[in-house]
């Protein structure tokens, strides 16, 4: 609850505060009592004709109306993390940029316009840290035409939930008719608690290529050069593969990539048989103990909102969810 009961209520947010984290409380005469007041957290992201947008840490968009506001205040914009490394959402993007690359990129002022032949969105979108030198509805333009060029629609990965994401472009784009098609969440955590984990009776073999049984297991089916490419790409790239008894299907594998303090995990997949036995744990347990013989401290992985399973596993691990990110496509 973000207002105590037993202060004086009051409206202390106003349209100069568009960009602010707020906290504000409405009350709806029209619910059942004890239900008639509704506090809501985010970025104000625009207050026009009475009614304020308040885009949440998910990036879910509220519409408040005015009149119905019985307390508001400006809070702080990024909140203390109660776990895991500490790091701005700028570090951490273009950390994760470094460690999934495109094959192609240019900059647009402070932009950076990214493409892959279509392998993933994370490489075939724009990442618009900063400013992109020229007016937005100019930017979107350069954006569309640049993409078109190469036979792609365009994409313009943003985030929420810490501070410096981009709760006020996200905004400006679903104005623009731009749709957001997917959401998930960065997480961080120590490294060292997954160095810990105690090493296996089965072999986990590491590697800086991804070989035909890695690839076998792999979620992502017929793998082109470009796709080759952007696996392999990274300061410091390792895959990992624990053999199963067939010696052409791996029980399971992973991938991680090292860069300075950090070191990213993806790709990590189970044999569907064998799941529940601490295998994923265990590959992730290798890579980790390789990152930090190369100075890493610190860890970070993606995760989608909807995997319950794998959402349970990190937090088991100490993870934590840093920021959301989310893929906005064109109109």
């Amino acid at each position: 609850m973000d207002f105590s009961s037993h202060i004086r209520l009051e409206v202390r947010v106003t349209p100069a505060d568009v960009g602010k984290r707020v906290s504000v409380r409405q009350l709806n005469e029209d619910a059942p009592k004890g239900e008639r007041f509704t506090d809501t957290v985010g970025v104000l992201t625009s207050w026009d004709a009475g009614v304020l947008l308040i885009t949440r840490r998910s990036g879910e968009r509220v519409r408040i109306p005015e009149s119905s506001l019985v307390a508001g205040k400006v809070v702080p914009s990024a909140p203390a993390r109660r776990r895991g490394p500490s790091a701005s959402y700028e570090e951490l993007a273009r950390v994760a940029s470094r460690g999934w690359q495109p094959v192609e990129r240019e900059p647009l002022g402070d932009w950076e316009l990214r493409a892959a032949a279509g392998f993933t969105r994370r490489a075939n979108s724009v990442l618009p840290l900063g400013d992109p030198g020229v007016p937005l509805d100019e930017a979107l333009s350069l954006v569309r035409d640049w993409y078109a060029a190469r036979g792609l629609p365009a994409y313009v990965q943003t985030a929420t939930g810490a501070e410096g994401t981009q709760e006020l472009l996200c905004a400006q784009l679903e104005e623009r008719g731009w749709t957001r098609e997917v959401s998930a969440e960065l997480w961080t955590g120590a490294l060292a608690p997954l160095g810990d984990v105690p090493e296996p009776e089965r072999p986990v073999l590491l590697s800086r290529t991804a070989d035909e049984a890695w690839l076998g297991r792999y979620q992502r089916k017929g793998m082109s050069e470009v796709a080759l490419k952007v696996l392999g790409s990274g300061p410091s790239v390792w895959f990992a593969t624990m053999p199963g008894d067939d010696p052409g299907s791996p029980a399971a594998i992973g991938r991680c990539v090292i860069d300075g303090r950090w070191a990213g995990f993806a790709a990590v997949e189970v044999d569907p048989s064998l799941r529940r036995q601490g295998l994923a744990t265990m590959v992730m347990g290798a890579l980790a103990r390789q990152a930090m013989t190369e100075g890493a401290s610190a860890a970070w992985l993606q995760v989608e909102t909807e995997n319950a399973g794998a959402r349970a596993l990190y937090a088991g691990m100490g993870f934590a969810a840093h920021h959301t990110y989310h893929h906005y496509r064109q109109p």
